[in-house]
C-alpha cells in the first residue's frame, strides 16, 4: 500500500515531518494574528474568543487535527534521526564543517523542548489549571459586560506573574529558532528549493522566525512592563 510505504521510507518520513510542520507553521501565524488583537482592546479580543468558543464544531476538529499533527511531525522526526544514527555511528571529527547552523544542529533539542512549551501553554489557557498560571486565579470565572469569557483580563492576568512572562519569551524563542530552519527544510524535503533563491529563502525563513518571535513576545512584555493593564 502506498500509505504504508510512506510511512515506512524514509523520503516519506521526510514529507511526513515536511508536511505537518507547514501546516503547525500556518497554525503559529493564524494563531498570533489572533493573539494580536488585545492591542485593540477588550472589546476585539473578547469578541475573537467568543467566536471560536461558539463555534466549537470547528475549534474542536481543528484541535484534534493539529495534536496529530504535531505527534506525527514528532514521529517522523525521532525515526529519521534515528536512521540516520544507525547509518552513520560514528560521529564526524568536525562538525562545524557538516552542521550548516545552531538551529540546525538543535532540531531535535529545540523540538522536544517546545513540545514541553505545548502542553504547559494548552493547561494555561486550554484546560485553564489554576495552578499553572502562578496567580491561582480561575480564568474560567472571569466574565466581561457582555457575558463573555474575559480574553483580555485572562491573558493580562495570565502574563502578569515574572515566571510565567519568562517561559513564554523563552519558549517561543525556541520555536522560532526551529522555525527559522524548520520552513527551510520544509520546502528543500518538498522539493521547492532551488539553488536560483536557496540562498533568498533561507534569509526569508529566518526573518520570518524573527518576526514571528517579536510578535508573540510583545504580548508578555506589554504586560509585564504594564503598557497592557486589567480592565
Amino acid at each position: 500500500m502506498i500509505l504504508t510505504r510512506i510511512f515506512h521510507s524514509s523520503l516519506g518520513k521526510k514529507y511526513i515531518m515536511a508536511i505537518t510542520g507547514g501546516a503547525m507553521f500556518l497554525f503559529v501565524v493564524a494563531h498570533l494574528l489572533g493573539n494580536l488583537q488585545i492591542f485593540l482592546g477588550p472589546e476585539a479580543i473578547n469578541r475573537y474568543g467568543h467566536f471560536l468558543q461558539s463555534n466549537m464544531e470547528i475549534v474542536w476538529p481543528a484541535r484534534i487535527g493539529l495534536l496529530i499533527m504535531i505527534g506525527l511531525h514528532i514521529w517522523s522526526a525521532i525515526s529519521l534521526a534515528a536512521e540516520n544514527k544507525a547509518a552513520r555511528p560514528i560521529a564526524y571529527v568536525n562538525t562545524k564543517t557538516v552542521a550548516a547552523s545552531y538551529a540546525s544542529r538543535t532540531m531535535m533539542m529545540s523540538g522536544l523542548i517546545i513540545f514541553a512549551f505545548i502542553l504547559y501553554h494548552l493547561l494555561h489557557y486550554t484546560v485553564q489549571a489554576p495552578v499553572v498560571n502562578l496567580k491561582h486565579v480561575d480564568f474560567r470565572t472571569l466574565h466581561d459586560p457582555e457575558h463573555r469569557h474575559d480574553v483580555y483580563n485572562m491573558m493580562i492576568i495570565g502574563f502578569s506573574h515574572p515566571a510565567v512572562c519568562a517561559i513564554y519569551l523563552i519558549g517561543m524563542a525556541l520555536l522560532c529558532l526551529h522555525l527559522s530552519h524548520g520552513v527551510n527544510s520544509m520546502f528543500q524535503s518538498l522539493g521547492w528549493r532551488k539553488k536560483t533563491y536557496g540562498e533568498c529563502l533561507s534569509k526569508a525563513a529566518r526573518v520570518i522566525a524573527a518576526l514571528i518571535f517579536v510578535g508573540y513576545a510583545s504580548i508578555p512584555i506589554a504586560v509585564i512592563t504594564r503598557f497592557l493593564v486589567q480592565k
